[in-house]
């Protein structure tokens, strides 16, 4: 996603991502595994980025293992966190209308789009400020482990 600047989106129906359109404010999260160490590494919120054109049909389905996404947008990636940093979202739960259920909170997270009322996008993206900066200084730590994941460096 950061690398190619689009987002891909699975094939069910999803109200959120249907009313997704250009210039829309994304807060993007990276889960706790994709640091590498699920049980010591904690999910993120890592960039700020732009819905920089509408969602579609692809002409090739992006496909992750068995899941594959035939809908997607373009991206503007304005803001980036250093690898391994960015907002520590468990933290700020209470605090975020977004998670009525302090309890439960990730399972709102397994959805393709979660709406933040404004009072929670302006928290987490003052949260951010301070750590994310321009995309194309941070981007090289996201490639370095990507291409660890894949054995590929």
């Amino acid at each position: 996603m950061l690398d190619e600047r689009r987002m891909a989106f699975p094939p069910t129906a999803r109200a959120e991502v249907d009313r997704l359109a250009e210039g829309d404010t994304l807060l993007v999260y990276a889960t706790r595994g994709a640091f590498g160490n699920p049980t010591r590494d904690r999910g993120r919120v890592i960039a700020r980025a732009v819905v920089a054109s509408p969602v579609v049909a692809l002409d090739e389905p992006v496909v992750f293992g068995e899941r594959s996404f035939p809908r997607g947008c373009e991206l503007r990636i304005e803001a980036l966190a250093p690898w391994g940093s960015g907002v520590e979202l468990q933290p700020l739960v209470e605090r975020l209308e977004a998670f009525p259920d302090a309890r439960s909170w990730s399972v709102r997270l397994r959805r393709p789009l979660l709406r933040l009322p404004a009072g929670d996008a302006e928290l987490l993206t003052r949260a951010l400020e301070p750590l994310a900066g321009d995309p194309a200084e941070h981007l090289d730590g996201y490639r370095a482990r990507a291409r660890r994941i894949s054995g590929r460096g």
